[in-house]
């Protein structure tokens, strides 16, 4: 199963962002982390690939319904692909969503339609492939990845104040992914 879904997302997300050059960058390179931290991940590792191929998937713009890309990537995820409801989940809240919904007005509609997912690991581990990779697919710390959003948005925006709340939940999720990723027998 695991080449059908890295491939049916790659297809995917090749198909709705290739007109968006930066943000397909950015796509490839966090999928490329993911196949990179999945060792500590065991059978969910190709669903994290997946997640991490589709994460970006509601910037496409004719996916853009509200804006908000966690939340609209979901909804295509399920609505016209009917895919795999962790895979759906991850995507609604990849990289601390809730505090940008919340920003938005739309926490309790996305907490309501895509709870989060409760495998923390996995959680953490698209956390980790989003936050140390640059919009150009670089690797880069979650530090400079932080500090960049900030000043590509400006810290008084709607992303800026999101991510100054979300970096401290940020570099913990980047910090428990290196620890597990530490512990791995080499």
């Amino acid at each position: 199963m695991g080449e059908l879904i890295d491939e049916w997302a790659t297809q995917i997300a090749k198909t709705e962002l290739s007109a968006l050059p930066r943000r397909w960058a950015h796509t490839q390179g966090v999928a490329k982390r993911a196949v990179e931290v999945s060792q500590v991940l065991g059978q969910d590792a190709d669903l994290l690939v997946a997640a991490a191929m589709l994460h970006d998937i509601g910037y496409a713009p004719r996916l853009a319904a509200t804006g908000f890309h966690p939340l609209d990537g979901a909804r295509f995820l399920r609505d016209e692909h009917k895919a795999d409801e962790r895979l759906v989940q991850l995507v609604a809240n990849h990289s601390f969503a809730l505090l940008e919904a919340e920003e938005r007005g739309l926490r309790e509609e996305l907490a309501a339609e895509f709870p989060l997912l409760e495998q923390p690991l996995l959680v953490d581990a698209l956390v980790y492939c989003d936050m140390t990779t640059t919009p150009d697919g670089d690797r880069t710390t979650a530090q400079d990845r932080v500090a960049e959003i900030r000043s590509r948005y400006g810290d008084d925006s709607l992303v800026g104040r999101f991510i100054r709340r979300a970096a401290p939940e940020i570099f913990a999720s980047v910090e428990r992914v290196e620890a597990a990723l530490a512990a791995q027998p080499r």
